[in-house]
């Protein structure tokens, strides 16, 4: 393992005139590990995940990227048209719903085809051989890949986002609330996806989710947000174990009471 952290994040803060959208955020990411960030609606975790993923400008701080080429980048500071290259070459997004990342005009085989395409990748046959085995890969029927996303389920639209977002082998991908609205059992085998791609990919991933036992299933890492602020961070167990601030021990006691 480099030295290096794939993702190393200092002092990131974002300020909507008087209000706190995140402030003071630090932390560092491995390729290979799960990051989970929990908290309450307003806590502050879209906004971070909008910031590293270059959608919302920071007021402050760094968000240093080690690309594939091995450079040290802040994406904080780079020019819109850098960062827009960058962001998609190196950071895969999924959102909770997946009709905001996907096209649902074009097929299933076109969703996966088409950030192929904008890699590079101009022969037909390998984009349409591509996407054939990324459905496969996150478990969608290969013969479904002519038809669009609006035939499948919330289940398999997710999946669907999933193998768009991964397609182009990010090496960070950042999920919000990935399993929001799906049923327990669709949750369970998404879940079992995710840890799966992420240990065979080496993939660094980022989860904001209010659902403990979905950061319990997936993360290695915890950070706890209130109020923009990172209250509390560690091994999930021993943060969900034993929590330390008096934010966690009222989030884990009121999901042992439910």
């Amino acid at each position: 393992m480099s030295d290096t952290p794939l993702l190393d994040v200092r002092g990131l803060s974002k300020y909507y005139g008087d209000r706190v959208g995140c402030r003071d955020i630090s932390f560092a990411l491995w390729p290979g590990e799960v990051l989970g960030i929990v908290g309450e609606s307003g806590s502050g975790k879209t906004t971070l995940l909008n910031a590293l993923s270059g959608r919302l400008p920071p007021s402050g701080g760094a968000i240093v990227l080690r690309t594939a080429d091995g450079r040290l980048r802040d994406l904080a500071a780079l020019p819109e048209t850098e960062l827009r290259r960058l962001t998609r070459a190196e950071i895969g997004l999924v959102h909770q719903n997946p009709r905001d990342g996907l096209r649902l005009s074009v097929s299933a085989g076109a969703n996966i085809g088409e950030p192929v395409i904008a890699a590079g990748e101009r022969r037909y046959a390998v984009i349409r051989r591509t996407a054939a085995a990324w459905l496969q890969r996150v478990e969608i029927d290969p013969g479904r890949i002519d038809e669009l996303p609006t035939a499948f389920s919330g289940g398999m639209q997710q999946r669907l986002q999933i193998a768009r977002a991964l397609v182009a082998k990010p090496r960070l991908v950042l999920m919000d609330e990935p399993t929001g609205g799906l049923d327990v059992s669709v949750q369970a085998r998404l879940l079992d996806l995710l840890r799966r791609l992420t240990a065979e990919l080496g993939l660094a991933m980022m989860v904001v989710t209010h659902d403990l036992g979905v950061a319990r299933l997936l993360a290695h890492r915890l950070m706890v947000m209130q109020r923009g602020c990172v209250v509390e961070s560690g091994i999930t167990d021993q943060v969900l174990d034993d929590p330390q601030h008096p934010y966690t021990q009222l989030l884990v006691s009121s999901v042992l009471a439910a």
